[in-house]
Order: C-alpha cells, then sequence, then structure tokens
C-alpha cells in the first residue's frame, strides 16, 4: 500500500547530520532531528529508519560534484545504508539549503539558528524531492 511509505532527508555535514521526515499521506517534509557524525550515526540512523518504517532515504549533494571523478560523503553514506537497509536511496541537489534554512529559522523568529539549521535544511532537501516527484 503506497500510504505506507515514509521518507527520510539527510543534510550531510561533516560535523552534523540533520534528518528529516515525510510520510507518502501528507508529502509534507517535517524536521526531525540533528545527529552527529561520529562512530555512532549508521546505529543511530538505523534505529530511526526501523522505527519510523522508512523506505525511501534521499541524500543532499552539491551539485557540483562531478559524477565521474569525485565521490561525495553522502553517497558513501547513501551505500552504506543500503547495504544494512532494504530501501531506496535517492540524492537531491542541495545547494544553498542551508542559506535557505537559516533565512526561514531567522523569519520564524527561531534562536540561536545554526543549532537548528541542519534539520531545517534536510526538511527543505526533502520537500524539494517531493515536490519534484508529484
Amino acid at each position: 500500500m503506497d500510504n505506507d511509505k515514509n521518507y527520510l532527508g539527510i543534510d550531510w555535514g561533516s560535523v552534523n547530520i540533520g534528518v528529516a521526515l515525510a510520510h507518502e499521506e501528507t508529502k509534507l517534509a517535517l524536521v526531525y532531528t540533528t545527529l552527529k557524525n561520529d562512530k555512532d550515526l549508521l546505529k543511530r540512523l538505523g534505529v530511526i529508519i526501523v522505527a519510523e518504517n522508512i523506505t525511501t532515504l534521499v541524500i543532499g549533494i552539491p551539485s557540483y560534484i562531478n559524477r565521474q571523478e569525485v565521490e561525495y560523503e553522502g553517497e558513501k553514506l547513501g551505500r552504506l545504508i543500503q547495504n544494512n537497509f532494504p530501501m531506496i536511496v535517492e540524492y537531491q541537489n542541495e545547494m544553498f539549503t542551508t542559506k535557505m534554512a537559516q533565512v526561514n529559522l531567522i523569519e520564524r523568529g527561531v534562536k540561536e539558528v545554526s543549532k537548528h539549521d541542519d534539520a531545517e535544511a534536510a526538511r527543505i532537501i526533502l520537500q524539494e524531492w517531493l515536490d519534484a516527484k508529484k
């Protein structure tokens, strides 16, 4: 049943990973959490994937990456996830999402924007992917 599909969006960073969640039924991406990018990242993502019944992972990647010459860290994460969990991994252009996230948060009056911009960037990445699929 299509309404059982859940999506996880990832804003990959060398220090923090922003995470967003969306359900097929609403197609509305919501901020989920920010995770530390450390040795336990895959385990913590796995807990979320299982708990939220994730069927598709959407990872933001910079559009300037030359696909033949450079492998982006987010793509390595995507392969790791696919090797450990039965799901689809997709990639979405993430150019300017952190800047857009900061603007959104400032407009909403959020304090300490830098503590929240990774998860908001993940929400933007996932929402743009969802919107492109409509």
